[in-house]
């Protein structure tokens, strides 16, 4: 895949121990939801090592007054692409408790693979925000490019992507039509398939998350 200066593919051994158990079909519900808040958090830390507004406080210590850099409150918002980026929520939260958080609801038609929005409710002064939009699985690159401008069209414009797998495809396709959006991955995979499915990917994220079958 040709390489995009907005994108990012972590090759980090922890995530990827944490990807491999993902990847089983046997792991269970339960565990496959801990791991993907647990690799959505070590995701942020990185997508938010820089460009995130702070400010400065003043804080006692029990033995002087100094001064600490901290992140501006109601800064960021975290806007999952339903209904498998709701499992990457909790994972941001954990970091980042008060952060706002607004809902696109998109799916996929099955015979031409487009997608197609149902629901859109974001928080209010989203367009002052530093977004994280995310979704598991960036397979055709569809749902999120098509999240991303409507974002835009809300007035966003920081915004950044994560999505936990992608496939060559999809990330090609983001990384073009938003050139000024950062796109976090953390693992690449091989290709997608007739279905539009990631390859080795991991089956439905959404199906795996919510035990639907």
């Amino acid at each position: 895949m040709k390489q995009y200066e907005n994108v990012v593919i972590f090759n980090h051994p922890l995530i990827n121990h944490k990807i491999a158990i993902l990847r089983d079909e046997k792991t269970s519900t339960k565990e496959f939801r801990e791991l993907i808040e647990e690799i959505t958090m070590l995701m942020t830390y990185e997508c938010l090592r820089e460009g995130v507004p702070t400010s400065k406080k003043q804080v006692q210590t029990p033995l002087e007054l100094c001064e600490q850099t901290v992140v501006e409150d109601n800064s960021i918002a975290i806007v999952p692409i339903l209904r498998a980026g709701l499992g990457m929520v909790s994972g941001i939260q954990a970091l980042f408790p008060s952060a706002r958080v607004g809902h696109i609801g998109m799916y996929r038609d099955e015979e031409t693979l487009e997608p197609k929005e149902y629901y859109c409710k974001l928080p209010d002064g989203i367009e002052n925000k530093l977004v994280l939009l995310v979704d598991p699985m960036l397979a055709t690159g569809g749902s999120a490019c098509d999240a991303i401008s409507l974002l835009k069209k809300k007035g966003c414009t920081n915004i950044r992507f994560m999505a936990i797998i992608g496939a060559p495809e999809g990330v090609s396709k983001v990384a073009q039509a938003h050139p000024d959006v950062n796109v976090y991955v953390s693992t690449l995979d091989r290709q997608l398939n007739e279905n539009g499915y990631i390859l080795p990917g991991l089956g439905d994220a959404g199906d795996r998350l919510f035990g639907t079958k």
